[in-house]
């Protein structure tokens, strides 16, 4: 396992990110066992969000830290002031509700590092900069982040923060992966994927901000079990989202080359494409949904693997032929 240090936090960060989305109290044996094997192997680090499961994952979680004695060593980002379908919800007072909320869930005191799940433009940013290093004053977060939100709108909180004699956004979680986006899968999501936020990559890596990537695999678009031939039959297995999302040209051409240059160097297409977010010049951190310690281990072996800068770029098709022995595929 590969480890960072993050700005403010005391304890490294495992760089690949285990989420908590399939935990339940309903499957309790289950998630003990899934998060005792991705611990046992390295992973120190939980992405966790106040709207998950509608508590029940935060629930989960908190219980198989507490039974296995190991809040010290675990660092646990969580995420409130989601919207919901009657309001947007990012205000200070819906941020501190569901602080409160998801540190009662956890039982802890503290949360390591707290982002705002999304973001509401038409909200000015120095309460919402102001409410949470009220909080982290105050010992209930180590560090602040966003997700969801844009380059433009981080900066100008961090610009308030500075001005102000606040702590900045240390962190962000934006959508990323090598597939990009036709439109968004879910509302108000923000993403670094494809040619068209290529500005908002060179904001990132000029300034090596800690890049939380959530969907790394495109929801399952780079699972291995999807190719072109067998799209149609396939297709019912696939969530809506994923297909709005990521099923179209583009993204099935990128699919031949991973598929092909993973056959040369002996990997698996998701391995493939990990590897691609995992090698790019940001300060990256993959979040991944692994369901068994095997899947977490065939990430692990992803995480060694190196490409270079051209191979990356015929991935993503930006180069016309890869070297080495294989050709690209047909355009």
């Amino acid at each position: 396992m590969q480890y960072k240090h993050v700005q403010t936090i005391a304890k490294p960060l495992s760089r690949l990110v285990q989420g908590t989305m399939m935990l339940s109290s309903q499957k309790l044996e289950w998630s003990f066992a899934l998060l005792d094997a991705v611990f046992e192997l390295g992973c120190t680090t939980f992405d966790t969000g106040h709207v998950y499961g509608n508590g029940d994952c935060e629930r989960t979680f908190g219980r198989w830290m507490h039974a296995r004695g190991v809040r010290d060593q675990v660092v646990i980002i969580g995420k409130g002031a989601h919207h919901n379908i009657d309001r947007q919800r990012v205000t200070p007072f819906d941020m501190t509700s569901d602080l409160y909320d998801s540190l009662a869930r956890f039982k802890i005191d503290s949360i390591d590092l707290y982002m705002l799940h999304r973001d509401d433009p038409s909200v000015p940013v120095g309460p919402l900069m102001e409410g949470l290093n009220e909080h982290r004053h105050a010992g209930r977060i180590g560090a602040i982040g966003a997700s969801n939100w844009t380059h433009p709108r981080i900066q100008e909180a961090n610009e308030y923060a500075q001005a102000h004699g606040l702590v900045p956004f240390i962190a962000s979680s934006p959508n990323f992966t090598l597939a990009e986006q036709a439109e968004s899968p879910w509302p108000n999501c923000v993403t670094l994927s494809g040619p068209a936020h290529a500005a908002a990559r060179e904001w990132y890596r000029a300034r090596q901000m800690p890049v939380f990537a959530w969907s790394s695999l495109a929801n399952g678009f780079f699972s291995g079990r999807l190719t072109r031939e067998n799209f149609e039959t396939v297709k019912a297995s696939l969530s809506e989202s994923t297909i709005r999302a990521y099923c179209h040209e583009a993204n099935f051409k990128r699919l031949d080359r991973t598929q092909l240059l993973a056959a040369q160097k002996g990997m698996t297409v998701p391995q493939i494409a990990l590897a691609y977010v995992m090698n790019q010049p940001l300060n990256v951190f993959a979040l991944v949904g692994c369901h068994s310690g095997e899947e977490f281990r065939a990430n692990l072996h992803a995480c060694e693997l190196r490409l270079p800068p051209q191979e990356l770029a015929w991935l993503d098709l930006s180069y016309p032929k890869q070297s080495g022995s294989l050709s690209s595929p047909s355009p």
